[in-house]
């Protein structure tokens, strides 16, 4: 069963819902955690349009939102391909986009994915199990400074070099399969003084595979800047984050978007003619000490939401 804990759920619809007849696009439907909140305001001129690469929540997504008043549709694909799911679907612009990145506790929490260091399962972190690449193959493939490099980029781990050493060292003598035995490898890597101070010691390793198997945050910044031209004017983005490397993404997009005159200082007078393309609206938003109680996955979350303006 699809099992997920919905983060931000009514800041992230209310902070995009504004038409009850408008077109709204879930561009990582999961579970349908945000959809399901989101199609309780849509009339029947409304429609919903939801995008996963995971089969299983697409699956379980579909039951939830099988009441819906409003249209919806699905589409089995990356939120990188969102010009062609909108083109297929005949819709020219949209009333607002929601991003929920990250993994779902569903993924976390069935051991046959892949993806948790607290579960034993067959090493695999694939989002879209239709994909050849996998965490198998990057461990018992990738060079030793490939490895170091994927770990330090994506997981910001100190003492990625060694890991990467202790990886190639443990698979010369028979690939590295599950889940556990990784986390081993990485246990005996990491100085015992380090591994009894921060998070799991396997963390930010499992984090960086995750992101290289999924390619996500090369897709990131192009999906934003798709999404932004896909709004209508008036049209809003709401983004959740779950670590700092999404975030500084995010948060580098919208600024950029966001500003106006992009002329030298030195230059009198504007000569570019630069417009922004979106307005910020606020302040990144976190979760709710209340919400994190509940759910400690939420601790991590950031909400950021922008709205189109020309």
């Amino acid at each position: 069963m699809f099992a997920h804990t919905t983060v931000l759920q009514q800041e992230t619809v209310m902070s995009v819902f504004q038409d009850p007849n408008g077109v709204y696009v879930d561009m990582t439907l999961g579970g349908g955690g945000h959809s399901v909140c989101l199609v309780q305001h849509l009339s029947a001129q409304g429609r919903l349009v939801g995008i996963d690469r995971d089969v299983a929540a697409l699956t379980a997504a579909k039951a939830r939102l099988e009441g819906a008043v409003c249209q919806v549709d699905y589409a089995e694909s990356n939120y990188s391909d969102l010009p062609q799911v909108l083109q297929q679907l005949g819709i020219e612009r949209v009333d607002g986009i929601i991003f929920d990145l990250g993994v779902s506790s569903y993924q976390l929490d069935t051991a046959e994915r892949g993806f948790s260091y607290q579960h034993d399962g067959r090493l695999d972190m694939r989002m879209d199990r239709r994909q050849t690449l996998s965490a198998y193959d990057v461990v018992n493939t990738y060079t030793e400074s490939e490895l170091a490099d994927v770990i330090q980029k994506y997981g910001e781990e100190r003492w990625a070099k060694r890991i990467g050493n202790y990886i190639v060292k443990a698979r010369s003598r028979r690939p590295i399969e599950t889940t556990s035995e990784l986390v081993s490898v990485i246990k005996d890597a990491i100085p015992a003084g380090a591994r009894r101070q921060g998070p799991h010691p396997a963390k930010r390793t499992f984090q960086a595979l995750r992101i290289e198997v999924n390619g996500e945050l090369r897709d990131l910044e192009r999906s934003i800047r798709q999404a932004v031209e896909a709004l209508r004017v008036g049209g809003r983005i709401a983004i959740i984050s779950f670590h700092s490397l999404e975030d500084r993404i995010v948060k580098q997009v919208f600024r950029e978007l966001a500003t106006g005159c992009i002329c030298p200082p030195t230059f009198p007078v504007c000569t570019c003619c630069h417009k922004p393309t979106l307005t910020v609206l606020g302040k990144a938003r976190k979760a709710s000490a209340e919400e994190i109680e509940k759910n400690p996955r939420a601790r991590s979350a950031m909400l950021r939401v922008a709205e189109k303006v020309s």
